[in-house]
């Protein structure tokens, strides 16, 4: 039986860069254009993967492509970052990392060293993950066609017992945790590129998550509500989304939202808001409230996780919506990241 099609959405005359920038255009694609002609009518909420059943064995699986500009950075580059990006999809959606298959789109002319050092950083990162590379493929397109290299990667992973995500469970006054400070990425790439005349000691934050996420789990008795790694869009997208899916109000604290001076010096003088920055290898997590502080204590024991904190609350209000809250008592709302001010920076 053919699988029903939603009515489409999607009007724009054409593709822009803001489309891959993770906010308010991308989701408007997505859920305009490919949900309702892929998907069908019975599409739910969208997470970062899709759970399945095949002869009753459930698994998770996702699919990521990078087009990082420049290909190296500080603290990391696009194999490391292709690696970790999957792994923590799949991390956050409840599930452990188990395969992936890699595809490289290649420019002609790549000096082989470039692609032989990316194959190497994907290898090492495969490795401290814990995940096994199982396959992949490779296309050649003609110089200038491709920026020197893509990759795109697929991953499956093994859903950890007793995990059970969704916006549907969200309650009001469940506690939001995040793992670490914020922007790190999505600053790191811009300082890059050059096209900056700033200097800051600052790198990418990408890692894996996975250990974080497995001792929240641990410590949180079934309390683990949902969970997002707030890549492209940064954190607000990833709260608007959630807000928008549970028909909750989220609250967050200002003074408790972890930002480095470089990255937010980086955003005043460029007016973007921290909260809108891409991040690699931070993960937000919503809590029961009777759970948290378990949950933030483990968080803050495990390797990496110190900087942890609680960074705001659920409400019934304002419904659908992130209001950001200051210490004297003022607030503002935050939507999503709307157009593309960072472009390829995963």
């Amino acid at each position: 039986m053919a699988t029903p099609v939603s009515k489409i959405k999607f009007r724009e005359p054409q593709i822009e860069m803001a489309h891959g920038a993770g906010g308010k255009a991308s989701r408007r694609l997505v859920e305009g254009l490919f949900a309702p002609l892929l998907f069908g009518a019975s599409q739910g909420p969208l997470g970062d993967a899709a759970h399945i059943q095949i002869n009753g064995t459930r698994i998770a699986m996702t699919t990521d492509s990078f087009v990082v500009n420049p290909l190296r950075f500080p603290g990391g580059s696009i194999g490391e970052l292709a690696i970790n990006g999957t792994v923590n999809d799949l991390a956050v959606s409840g599930a452990r990392a188990e395969a992936i298959v890699v595809t490289y789109v290649l420019e002609a002319g790549l000096p082989t060293e470039i692609l032989e050092a990316e194959v190497r950083a994907m290898a090492k990162a495969a490795e401290e993950a814990g995940v096994r590379i199982a396959g992949g493929d490779t296309k050649v397109v003609e110089h200038g066609k491709a920026d020197r290299m893509y990759v795109t990667t697929t991953g499956i992973g093994r859903l950890i017992p007793g995990v059970a995500i969704s916006p549907d469970s969200v309650k009001p006054g469940d506690k939001i945790l995040l793992s670490g400070p914020i922007g790190d990425h999505g600053i790191t790439i811009l300082l890059a590129r050059g096209e900056l005349d700033l200097e800051a000691e600052i790198q990418s934050d990408t890692r894996s998550v996975f250990p974080l996420v497995q001792s929240l789990v641990q410590a949180s008795s079934g309390g683990v509500r949902w969970m997002r790694d707030p890549t492209r869009g940064g954190v607000a997208t990833s709260l608007n989304e959630l807000a928008r899916d549970c028909g909750r109000g989220i609250v967050l604290f200002e003074e408790k939202i972890p930002v480095r001076d470089a990255v937010r010096g980086a955003c005043e003088l460029l007016g973007l808001d921290p909260l809108h920055i891409a991040n690699e290898g931070q993960f937000l997590a919503v809590v029961a409230a009777d759970q948290a502080d378990a949950a933030l204590d483990a968080l803050r024991h495990a390797p990496g996780g110190e900087e942890a904190v609680v960074i705001g609350e659920v409400r019934d209000e304002p419904a659908g919506s992130v209001l950001v809250t200051t210490l004297y008592g003022g607030g503002r709302l935050v939507d999503m990241l709307v157009g593309d001010p960072l472009p390829r920076i995963c």
